[in-house]
């Protein structure tokens, strides 16, 4: 049978609940022993990057556009994502062949895509780096 572990709230002043062991936070990193998160560790054992997340507006301008992404692209993406977050990049423009992704550095998430045939339209805003991948 279980031990009953009284409510904390139903105690008087000063009388205490046994301790319970602190689950950690949510959204909270797993660390080895050595320090390293989870997803590092994940990340070197799968071969390094990771590959970027799409917002629903860069999902729709795919779509719209006719932008077909392969693995070689993503990898590459993901890739010069890593190249600008090494320089310390937030947002950046990450030009793949003849389409350009803006891309949000820390969140690893691309915001937009624009190909070749609408670049002539566009002013990229609110980057502070470009990388041609």
């Amino acid at each position: 049978m279980s031990p009953t572990v009284p409510n904390a709230a139903l105690l008087p002043p000063g009388v205490g609940a046994p301790a319970t062991p602190a689950l950690p936070a949510r959204g909270a990193q797993a660390t080895t022993a050595g320090g390293q998160t989870f997803a590092s560790v994940l990340g070197e054992q799968t071969g390094g990057a990771q590959a970027p997340r799409f917002s629903r507006h860069a999902l729709d301008r795919l779509a719209q556009r006719g932008i077909s992404l392969d693995a070689q692209t993503v990898g590459r993406l993901s890739s010069g994502i890593d190249r600008a977050a090494t320089k310390g990049s937030r947002d950046s423009v990450v030009f793949v062949d003849r389409t350009a992704f803006v891309v949000s550095v820390r969140n690893n998430t691309v915001i937009t895509a624009v190909d070749s045939a609408h670049m002539r339209e566009q002013v990229f805003t609110n980057i502070d780096s470009a990388v041609i991948a």
